[in-house]
């Protein structure tokens, strides 16, 4: 066993307090993220997406948000992925952001959409050339024999669009994660950790603070 357990750092940065932060956490959202993106980090839109599989098994890996707004959270993906397979089964997630610098911490989990065909091609076609023609060269999640026939499958997307545009695979598109529940976690000393929660009801969104 590799013991780490002498590793250890105090969080002294910052304190949250339930009575003066936002009372909408979309508000409060946005206010530490500017915040972070503030602070230069190497890709500020990096978060965790956490699905369960038909089995109970969750899984988790790292994508990129796209767009946020008061309906929720976008990201974009293949919907035939191990990830799309999940929604479909069970059309709830947790999306968790970990900005270490600050000693902060959101988790958010809710329900899982796919957001309009319309609204994902005009994504699609603002991402740069080589990665349109990467959605088509890949079957996400599935086996490759190895590095060759993928790239192999990319030349072939490359060659049969030529310099025309590529159109947007049916199997690939964004989703809109809309929240339930919004925890943010500010680090403290002595692992006093502020943590305060957001639970939405039918008359908008209740806050309190949690033990830590």
């Amino acid at each position: 066993m590799v013991n780490l357990g002498d590793i250890r750092r105090q969080y002294t940065q910052g304190r949250l307090d339930e009575k003066t932060c936002a009372d909408d956490p979309m508000t409060q959202f946005h206010a530490w993220f500017e915040q972070y993106r503030g602070t230069d980090p190497l890709e500020p839109t990096i978060m965790t997406v956490a699905s369960v599989d038909e089995s109970g098994q969750p899984w988790q890996r790292v994508l990129l948000l796209k767009a946020y707004d008061e309906d929720g959270f976008v990201f974009f993906t293949n919907y035939d992925s191990h990830k799309g397979q999940h929604f479909a089964a069970n059309g709830k997630a947790s999306l968790h952001f970990f900005w270490m610098n600050l000693e902060r911490q959101v988790e958010i989990q809710g329900s899982v959409e796919k957001i309009s065909r319309a609204a994902s091609a005009e994504y699609f076609h603002s991402r740069p050339r080589e990665s349109q023609l990467g959605a088509w060269a890949s079957a996400q999640s599935r086996p490759v024999a190895d590095r060759e026939a993928l790239e192999g499958r990319f030349a072939e997307v490359n060659t049969r669009y030529g310099q025309g545009e590529v159109p947007l695979p049916d199997y690939w598109g964004g989703y809109r994660l809309r929240p339930q529940r919004m925890e943010f976690w500010q680090g403290g000393e002595h692992r006093l950790h502020d943590r305060v929660e957001f639970l939405r009801a039918a008359d908008g969104w209740h806050k309190q603070r949690l033990n830590p």
